[in-house]
C-alpha cells in the first residue's frame, strides 16, 4: 500500500471520514480504517487532528453544519473571513436569501445524513457559522425585526432545518415516505408558514 502523504488535509480526511460513515455508520468509523481508506498510516491522521476521534468528530459536525451563506464550502486552509464588498452585500429580499441558505443547508445535511447525530451533542464554531448568522440577523433586521427577537427567530429557522432533515431521514425507508421533489415541496410549505410566523 502506498503511504504517500502528500496532498493529505483536513478537510481530505473529512470527506473521507464522511464516506465511511455513510456506508458503515459512526460505529464503523476508525482511524486505522480512515488510514487505510486514505492510503496513510492511521499516525498521520493524528498530525491533523491530535486529540483522536473526538476532534475529528468535531470537525466532522462543523464541516457539515457551517456551509458557506454562499452555499460552498471554503477550500481547506481557508477561513471564509475575506469577502469583496460586492460578496457582502446581498440586496435580493430578505425572505429569498434565508431560503436560499435554508435549502442550501438541508443539501448538505441529507448529503451527509450518516453524520446527523454527531449535531446533537456538539454546536460547532467556525467561520461559516459566524457568516451564516450574520446574513440571518441581516435578513430578520431586514423583515421588520429587531433585538432578541432576530436572535430568536434565527434560532427557530436553525431548528426547523435540522428538525425537517431528521424527520425526512428517520422516516425514508417507510412505505409511504414522499420523493425527493415531494419533500422538498414539504420542506419549503413548511420554511414559508415559519418566516410568515416570525415576522
Amino acid at each position: 500500500m502506498s503511504r504517500n502523504y502528500a496532498g493529505l488535509s483536513r478537510e481530505r480526511i473529512i470527506v473521507e471520514a464522511l464516506h465511511i460513515i455513510s456506508g458503515r455508520g459512526l460505529g464503523g468509523l476508525s482511524m486505522r480504517r480512515l488510514g487505510d481508506a486514505l492510503e496513510v498510516e492511521a499516525m498521520a491522521i493524528y498530525h491533523h487532528f491530535p486529540l483522536g476521534k473526538e476532534q475529528l468528530f468535531n470537525a466532522i459536525a462543523a464541516y457539515v453544519a457551517s456551509p458557506a451563506p454562499t452555499g460552498t464550502a471554503p477550500a481547506d486552509g481557508e477561513d471564509g473571513a475575506e469577502e469583496t464588498e460586492e460578496e457582502a452585500v446581498d440586496t435580493r429580499p430578505w425572505d429569498v436569501r434565508l431560503t436560499d441558505w435554508a435549502d442550501t443547508h438541508r443539501a448538505r445535511m441529507l448529503a451527509y445524513s450518516g453524520a446527523l447525530s454527531l449535531l446533537v451533542h456538539r454546536a460547532p464554531h467556525t467561520p461559516d457559522s459566524d457568516a451564516t448568522r450574520a446574513l440571518m440577523h441581516r435578513a430578520f433586521t431586514d423583515a421588520g425585526l429587531t433585538g432578541e427577537d432576530v436572535v430568536r427567530a434565527a434560532d427557530a429557522l436553525h431548528s426547523y432545518c435540522v428538525g425537517a432533515v431528521v424527520h425526512q431521514v428517520r422516516h425514508a425507508d417507510d412505505e409511504d415516505a414522499p420523493d425527493e421533489a415531494e419533500a422538498e415541496a414539504r420542506f419549503h410549505f413548511g420554511l414559508r408558514a415559519l418566516l410568515r410566523g416570525l415576522t
